[in-house]
């Protein structure tokens, strides 16, 4: 029955996205970034919905003509110039070919879809229906796991859908911390009272989704984006209870198994066999991007037997479990740099966000916004360290969100600067409506 209610709503869906190729790309991301065709059985759930609605959209630009014309900002410029690099790194990649073909392919479709996104986030409903997108896409898994963590006292972890890029449970807490800040941000935004409280309580179920998947670095990452958070937050008296008393809540919601594998994370504690092979595997990684700075060892080099070994001889191939070490095993220091830039590209895109629209009352959803996305991005950066999401489309997809507002910004506020330049040009001055009639009156005297 599922499968059948998936299949007809895209059969619904599509023809909207040849008319509207903005709706493609909400379709577009709700698939990549959920994966509902995951959560489905039968034929529905082979089919490659990603592709389809690829190529429905891209007719809908031809049809509809839009976008427009292309405007460029640092972030998605920075965006083209790492599509260009790790196509380059690729073409000397040391991986078998096949595998690394695939996760360039999949790599670059992700990121060029990431273009045609920016190019029609143009209008305040836009951005806000991309937001609401990302948000419920993880709100799903968020509430499903926290559900089943509060119903089974979190003996059990919490996993994401087979098959994806969240499907691990480590990958799943990470996403969820990024989402968070996300769905608090249309919390503060919802006009609708029962809005508001379905979101918080989703909020609260996302805590305990995030706790109960038994991840080490989520925990550090959900104590980082708290204190930020904090920081960020317009009543800080109040949150300054809240957010300690609903996170210790929480955790102290665990059972003592929990408690035994986060006492883990402390430096006195003895390592075990994941964290070992972690520290071994970052040091591949490092000597990899030492010794070919300008390409490192390709797509997939750290999980080859033979590369690992041409760099550290004997050491294990395997999952770099860090977004820092992956990208700088796998593409050397130039593409890391790139790669690097587009979050610091947005990060002082929020900042002149919060700078400029700060006090006006028609942004201050947008100033909201770019303070929910410096959240999300600590709860990556922090979380990421432990994980290989290094290319993880949701998170490139929400700086994209935050540069596309910063232009909105900037249009809006250069259109009043111009309207007021305008009126105070067209509109003469008390002294000198004054002085006008003064001087018509002494016209009008002389001809009598």
């Amino acid at each position: 029955m599922r499968s059948l209610a998936f299949f007809v709503e895209m059969l619904i869906l599509l023809p909207m996205v040849t008319i509207q190729p903005f709706v493609g790309v909400l379709v577009w991301s709700w698939i990549s970034f959920m994966s509902p065709h995951r959560l489905l059985w039968g034929p529905a759930s082979g089919l490659p919905w990603a592709m389809i609605t690829l190529a429905a959209t891209l007719v809908g630009c031809v049809v509809a003509r839009e976008p427009k014309r292309i405007t460029w900002n640092p972030t998605t410029a920075l965006i083209l110039i790492f599509i260009i690099c790790i196509t380059l790194t690729s073409l000397t990649a040391m991986g078998p070919p096949d595998a690394v073909y695939a996760k360039w392919l999949g790599v670059v479709k992700a990121f060029s879809v990431m273009l045609l996104t920016a190019q029609l986030l143009t209008t305040k409903e836009r951005i806000h229906a991309m937001v609401w997108i990302m948000a419920l896409s993880l709100a799903y898994y968020g509430v499903k796991g926290g559900g089943f963590t509060v119903i089974f006292g979190g003996a059990n972890r919490v996993q994401g859908p087979e098959g994806t890029a969240i499907g691990d449970n480590n990958a799943l807490a990470a996403a969820l911390l990024v989402c968070v800040p996300l769905m608090n941000y249309l919390r503060l935004q919802s006009q609708h009272r029962i809005i508001r409280i379905g979101l918080s309580a989703a909020m609260v179920l996302t805590l305990f989704s995030v706790v109960g998947s038994y991840s080490r670095g989520a925990l550090i990452g959900l104590l980082a984006m708290s204190g930020f958070l904090w920081l960020k937050s317009k009543h800080k008296m109040l949150a300054a209870v809240v957010i300690p008393v609903l996170v210790g809540t929480v955790i102290l919601f665990m059972p003592p198994e929990w408690m035994a594998r986060m006492q883990t994370i402390d430096s006195n504690a003895p390592a075990d066999n994941s964290v070992e092979g972690r520290y071994e595997i970052w040091h591949v990684a490092w000597v990899m991007a030492m010794r070919r700075p300008f390409t490192g060892s390709g797509f997939m080099g750290p999980y080859d037997d033979d590369v690992v070994n041409a760099f550290v001889p004997g050491a294990t191939p395997r999952a770099v479990h860090s977004i820092w070490f992956e990208v700088l095993g796998e593409h050397g220091l130039v593409t890391f740099g790139v790669w690097l830039s587009i979050s610091l590209s947005a990060v002082i895109a929020s900042r002149r966000i919060i700078k400029s629209a700060s006090g006006v009352p028609e942004l201050e959803w947008c100033v909201d916004l770019a303070k929910m996305s410096q959240v999300s991005m600590v709860a990556y950066a922090v979380a990421g360290s432990f994980l290989s999401l290094s290319y993880w489309d949701y998170y490139f997809t929400m700086l994209v969100v935050v540069a596309a507002t910063a232009q909105y910004v900037r249009a809006a506020l250069g259109e009043t600067t111009s309207v007021r330049s305008r009126q105070r040009v067209m509109l003469p001055s008390r002294h000198a409506v004054r002085g006008g009639a003064v001087a018509a009156k002494g016209r009008a005297g002389s001809t009598v």
